[in-house]
């Protein structure tokens, strides 16, 4: 079937059988041959929707001309054209362009980090090519390929269904329906179906909500129905992060401030001091420009992204930049049990089969191993119920295991750990999967369901059906009947229950996750496949016990947690004696605990709730369902805590989106949960979180270092004009001056500290508060007034020490033109530079002491210090930015005095931050 045909007749799909099908779209239950898939690859293309056209980076570029700082600029541009100061309109005008430039860059560079995490985690799907299952990228999916479908993963591309097992299908992104539909591979009659009601087609885009099935493909890529409505999502506008919309109201304070101070100083110059009009406008000018942080805005984004792709080297991908400011002020982590805090390496310890207990050796997913019965090794078919256990943890299982390319890989699976677990022991034992289900065919699946907590696999065996079923312990007890116990089916009676329930609490209490097994016969024309017409009257077979180690990072990061003011509530499926033992053993809990069961829970109201969070005492909510994920973090959030969630089922996405930060796993994960978070970890690991919130403090705390760094040679040069106004001298600094700091010696400098390492306390601190603002007064003190007016006076010495050095009096005014004029503001404009050495050196830490991290640990610091100091040396020493930039040479002596600004500089501070520490 060619799938340029129209959508009718691709759509007309729905009438046809399974068999007709195939036929109709030239491939076969064992699926395409790789040749073919390649082949039908080159001829439809790769399976991606249409991109829609950005906006040209011209436009983006044009952006950077009419923010409010370079508005600012633009106006002092034309006030001293005004003036009749082109040369200076014309230099400020050269700013705004420079400025334009870099800040168009930086923001380049980091929407090309944006994009490369977008490309991390491809989108994959599970296909049968060759009668073998296997896993691709969504791309390369072509029509006539067969699709595995389980649930939570995202449907990529237009297909029929072959196979549905309980199947329902989220269509809201094309229907905006958001109850699931349930599907059929059934071929269906009548003409003019509208989309949701072709039960038995699936459509790229949408999800699925539950069960499983098998679907051929007929469309792929622009040819989708999802690819006609996939445009809009691509013009939908970012909206900035909190942080981002503080820096610009930071930057229009800082706008207020610098025109007000501009207007200021320019009636005291006309109407008190009586100078010049032109005089008074370049000092007016000069004033304002000295108050702009041309480089705050892009070296903000930057450094945004420059933490998200730091996070990526940690397993964490940050799916948009805001979130990275969020994780610096978590206060909860909430997050799951199961390969999170373990391993998830799940392996089969011990089997329970009624007065038997058999160990199980091996590790990982390497089926190799022995079952050891009382020291002796034993094979699956020496007891029968030995051999049931091992059909039905085989058969009511989906998970495959795919062995390795090359020597010294590892055994991989495809599905879930604790399925690939049971499938690992059942081929220890010597089960030959393959060959029992050829004589006992699977007929249907009743997949798992966290509410039932239970699966089942419905079986033809000669002339009857068998339903083989795995769950939860005490369901699976509650609903068996019979027991088998030596090949003899006997009834089960309450008090031997309740033995069997005392003997898997104490395997629970190892630390051992468990899943009980059952089977009922049914006659051959048994045909109600409801879960709780099958799910009944069962005969009891007994109990497998898993063990998921915990990772060896995880316990560093939960001490990590505990000092950094982080609590972290535990929400498993699992049982909570199992919880418990894991959580005593990493570290989460080592007092009281109160455990909670999900039904417990169902009966508390969330005042009750929230006063059990809130009550000093460890929590652990045990047999949790997502719903109870979505209360809990919606309670935690009206307690004004910022929660971060962990996730990984279809049912975890309205607890992800719930959550300040909703974290999904990238290898166990689904589709649906990675879509619905904001941070996928790649590698499923606990500690990766944890070190996500270190780099979410380190970079708020990097932006407040740059700001710090950018306000003390303000006030450095802000300071000259007062004692201008105050004293009468001559203005110290010029226009050009500061503008050659602003945007020349200072710039490479202050992106260092805006992409630099953690703080050896950052993870020592309480929780940053989210009503805490990012210019607070510690920030205001350490920059304008600590730093800033020891870096005013350093360089107001050396400006006096040449003016006096050189015979000039108080009061005596100066020409721009004399030598002595142009000597003591070279001075100045080097002092600030060297002063701001020393200020970049202690702005890399806030308390600790830069001595204690490495004073180059930061590789951009070295970089912008030898940046700053060529830039420096052009000015003073090259005769045409002399005539530029009003400088002159200067001197070994004049050297010799401002180079000890950079050490007093270093030594204030460290001083500033021991006092602090003490």
């Amino acid at each position: 079937m060619d799938i340029n045909k129209s959508p009718e007749e691709k759509l007309d799909l729905y009438k046809l059988t399974v068999e007709e099908t195939y036929s109709k779209l030239n491939t076969s239950p064992q699926g395409l041959s790789e040749k073919e898939a390649q082949n039908r690859l080159q001829k439809y293309g790769p399976n991606k929707i249409e991109e829609v056209k950005q906006r040209p980076l011209l436009f983006k570029f044009l952006e950077n001309f009419y923010n409010i700082l370079a508005l600012l600029l633009w106006a002092a541009s034309v006030l001293a054209f005004i003036a009749g100061i082109p040369q200076l309109g014309f230099a400020i005008i050269g700013v705004i362009v420079i400025n334009a430039i870099f800040s168009f860059w930086q923001e380049y560079e980091a929407g090309k980090a944006t994009e490369a995490l977008k490309k991390i985690l491809p989108s994959a799907s599970k296909v049968i090519r060759e009668g073998k299952e296997r896993e691709i990228l969504a791309s390369e999916l072509v029509p006539g390929d067969i699709i595995v479908l389980e649930e939570g993963d995202n449907i990529s591309a237009d297909s029929r269904l072959i196979e549905a097992f309980q199947l329902k299908v989220d269509n809201s992104t094309l229907t905006g329906e958001s109850r699931p539909v349930r599907k059929e591979a059934e071929a269906m009659s009548g003409k003019n179906h509208a989309l949701v009601e072709m039960h038995n087609l699936i459509f790229a885009g949408t999800s699925v909500a539950a069960g499983s099935g098998k679907a051929v493909i007929f469309a792929t890529g622009k040819k989708t129905e999802f690819n006609k409505i996939a445009t809009l999502t691509q013009t939908v506008k970012e909206v900035k992060s909190p942080l981002q919309k503080e820096i610009n109201k930071l930057a229009q304070i800082i706008a207020t401030i610098a025109i007000l101070m501009g207007f200021t100083l320019f009636a005291i110059n006309v109407f008190v001091i009586e100078f010049p009009l032109e005089l008074a406008f370049i000092f007016a000018i000069g004033l304002t420009v000295a108050n702009v942080p041309e480089g705050l805005l892009p070296t903000v984004t930057l450094a945004l992204a420059a933490a998200a792709q730091k996070m990526v080297s940690k397993n964490a991908l940050i799916k948009k930049l805001s979130s990275v400011e969020t994780l610096g002020s978590t206060t909860i982590i909430c997050t799951d049990k199961t390969g999170t805090l373990t391993k998830n390496e799940m392996t089969v310890r011990k089997i329970w089969i009624p007065c038997e207990i058999i160990d199980v050796t091996g590790a990982g997913y390497k089926p190799e191993g022995k079952f050891l019965h009382k020291g002796h090794s034993i094979g699956y078919d020496e007891m029968k119920e030995l051999k049931l256990l091992m059909r039905t943890s085989a058969f009511c299982n989906d998970a495959k295991l795919i062995p390795p390319k090359k020597e010294g890989d590892k055994w991989k699976i495809l599905g879930d750990p604790t399925e690939a677990s049971l499938l690992v022991a059942a081929y220890k034992s010597g089960f030959d999967l393959e060959e029992e289900l050829q004589r006992i065919p699977r007929i249907l699946e009743l997949p798992f369901d966290s509410k039932r907590k239970s699966m089942s696999s419905i079986h033809q065996k000669e002339d009857k059906k068998v339903a083989y079923v795995k769950g939860a312990p005490k369901k699976i007890i509650l609903l068996s009947t019979h027991i088998s116990e030596k090949g003899k089916i006997r009834p089960f009676p309450d008090e031997e229950k309740e033995k069997i329930v005392k003997k898997h609490d104490e395997l629970a209490a190892q630390g051992l996750r468990i899943l009980a097994m059952a089977y009922r016969n049914f006659p051959n024309d048994f045909t109600d496949y409801k879960p709780e017409s099958v799910e009944k009257d069962m005969i009891f077979l007994g109990m497998m016990a898993m063990q998921d180690p915990p990772r060896q990072e995880v316990h560093h990061a939960v001490e990590q947690c505990h000092r950094a003011g982080i609590r972290i509530i535990m929400i498993t499926g699992d049982y909570g004696l199992t919880a418990r033992a894991i959580a005593e053993e990493i570290g989460i809990i080592s007092g009281p605990c109160q455990i909670v069961k999900g039904k417990e829970l169902n009966e508390m109201s969330d005042d009750e709730v929230g006063q059990l969070l809130h009550s000093g005492c460890d929590v652990i909510f045990s047999r949790a369902i997502p719903e109870h994920k979505m209360r809990i973090a919606s309670i935690l959030e009206g307690e004004d805590e910022i929660v971060a969630m962990t996730g990984d089922g279809v049912n975890d996405a309205p607890a992800l989106r719930k959550a300040d930060i909703g974290i999904a796993m990238g290898i166990t994960g689904t589709d649906v949960a990675k879509e619905a978070s904001d941070m996928v970890l790649t590698d499923d690991n606990f500690a990766s979180i944890v070190a996500a919130i270190e780099q979410g403090r380190t970079i708020y705390e990097n932006i407040r270092k740059f700001i710090t760094y950018i306000f003390a040679h303000e006030t450095a040069e802000i300071i000259p004009f007062v004692l201008m106004v105050l004293f009468k001298i001559p203005l110290p600094i010029t226009v050009m001056q500061i503008l050659a700091i602003d945007l020349g010696t200072d710039t490479l400098p202050a992106l260092a500290l805006g992409v630099g390492p953690s703080e050896a306390d950052v993870m020592d601190r309480p929780p940053r508060s989210r009503k805490e603002r990012l210019l607070n007064f510690s920030v205001i003190f350490r920059g304008y007034i600590f730093l800033g007016l020891i870096e005013a006076a350093l360089v107001m010495s050396g400006y006096f020490w040449i003016l006096y050095g050189g015979g000039w009096q108080l009061g005596q005014q100066l020409p721009f033109t004399d030598p002595l004029y142009i000597k003591a503001t070279t001075m100045v404009f080097v002092g600030i530079v060297t002063a701001q050495i020393g200020s970049l050196l202690v702005c890399q830490t806030t308390r600790t002491s830069v001595l204690k991290i490495g004073i180059f640990k930061n590789r951009w610091i070295p970089m912008g210090i030898l940046f700053e100091v060529i830039i420096v040396l052009a000015i003073v020493y090259i005769p045409y930015l002399q005539s530029i930039f009003n400088t002159t040479a200067l001197g070994i002596n004049e050297w010799l005095y401002v180079l000890t600004f950079t050490p007093i500089m270093f030594i204030a501070d460290e001083l500033r931050k021991y006092i602090l520490r003490r």
